[in-house]
Parts: C-alpha cells; sequence; structure tokens
C-alpha cells in the first residue's frame, strides 16, 4: 500500500506542475505552445488563476475526507496548499519582473494605488506563514496554535476571490463562479461547525437528565446551591 501511496503522490505532483510546464513552454516558444499577442499577460493570468485553483482545491480537501470516508484528500492537502503557494510566487515574480520590468518603485505605487493589488499583496504576505508551518515538525511544535494560524486560509481565499474579481472590472463571470464555490465550501464548514455544536449542547442536556434521574436530590441540591 505504502509503494502505491508514494505513486499516487508523485503522479499528483507531477500534474501540479503541468500548467507551469506549459507556460515555460510557451514563453520559450516550444512547437505548439503560444501565449498569444500578450505573452506577459497570459503568464500573469496563468500562474494567478492557477494559484487560486489550487486554493480551492486545498479547501476541497476536508470536505472531500468527511464525504469520502477516505483519508487520501488530507494526505494530499498539503501538497496542494503548498502549490497555491508556488504559482502565487510565480504570479508575483512575473508582475514584478516581466510586467513592471524589475522597477521596485513603480510596483509600491501599484500597491498603494490599486485597491485590487493591495488584496493581492496581503493574501501572499499571509500565505507565507502558512507555506513555512506546513510541515509535520511544524504541527508538532506550533500544537493547537497550528490549526488557528492555518485558518487564516479561508481569509486568503476570500482575498484571493476578491483580488480577482476587482482586477477583471467588466466580465464577472469567471471571478463570480469562483465566489460561488468559495461560498459552497465556506458554507459547507459554517453547517458543519453549528451541526458539531448542537450535537455538544445535546449530549450535555441528557447528561444532565441522566444525572437527574438517577439522583434527583443530589441534582436539585447542586443546581440551587446552598
Amino acid at each position: 500500500m505504502w509503494p502505491v501511496r508514494r505513486l499516487l503522490k508523485a503522479a499528483v505532483f507531477a500534474a501540479c506542475l503541468v500548467p507551469a510546464l506549459r507556460m515555460t513552454a510557451g514563453a520559450v516558444s516550444l512547437p505548439g505552445f503560444s501565449l498569444g499577442a500578450d505573452p506577459v499577460a497570459a503568464l500573469l493570468h496563468g500562474c494567478g488563476r492557477w494559484a487560486l485553483n489550487f486554493l480551492m482545491i486545498t479547501l476541497c480537501m476536508t470536505p472531500l475526507k468527511e464525504l469520502s470516508g477516505s483519508m487520501l484528500p488530507l494526505r494530499l492537502r498539503r501538497m496542494f496548499g503548498l502549490f497555491a503557494f508556488f504559482y502565487a510566487t510565480l504570479h508575483l515574480t512575473v508582475y514584478i519582473v516581466l510586467d513592471q520590468s524589475g522597477n521596485v518603485g513603480a510596483v509600491w505605487r501599484d500597491i498603494v494605488k490599486r485597491p485590487y493589488i493591495t488584496i493581492g499583496m496581503l493574501a501572499l504576505i499571509l500565505l507565507i506563514p502558512l507555506a513555512l508551518t506546513s510541515t509535520a515538525r511544524s504541527m508538532r511544535r506550533l500544537g493547537r496554535r497550528w490549526t488557528s494560524l492555518h485558518r487564516l486560509v479561508y481569509a486568503i481565499a476570500i482575498l484571493g476571490v476578491w483580488h480577482f474579481w476587482w482586477q477583471v472590472k467588466r466580465d464577472i463571470r469567471e471571478p463570480f463562479l469562483y465566489a460561488c464555490g468559495l461560498a459552497v465550501l465556506l458554507g459547507y464548514r459554517l453547517w458543519k461547525q453549528r451541526a458539531a455544536a448542537v450535537r455538544i449542547s445535546a449530549a450535555r442536556l441528557a447528561g444532565i437528565d441522566a444525572a437527574s434521574a438517577a439522583d434527583p436530590r443530589s441534582f436539585a441540591s447542586r443546581c440551587t446551591g446552598p
């Protein structure tokens, strides 16, 4: 089973690299590959879109695990999250090096003046600690704080969709689909949390009823106090 799992992870890893390889092939004009009339824009938007794709895929892993009963989605979740960071970093690199020709001053002016770039930069900055603490060692060292830290992924996903929505300006059909998908994923999590809270409340009430039935006088004295 272990070799099969390793082979599956290797296959998924290779598949995650395909978009980057295709864009690279287009950038160097390999036969059969093209980035169109504006290759810089194609690279910029392609890397950003795949960063958002992998972010959404990462958020799908927990629901898939709960619905399928398989642990495989959780074993792949970290890889997808790191690829989201990888493509987001490529997105930023293309923007700075190719779109702005390495002009740091122009980049800074864009960050300050264009809200959608500000939001995108914030999302990338928030992704950095998640990428750095994605290892099993970090999970053990941080304990419960690791879970709290990695809940930032929800805010990052919202910022990512927001960044995309504001960037397209007119035709919002594609970012609207991302927003709908994100709403479903976040809504599912809120529903699960609500259902868990209801179960806990019901269990506590059942415990109180059981204690009352077992020893009514003692239970009444505890409730009324001295």
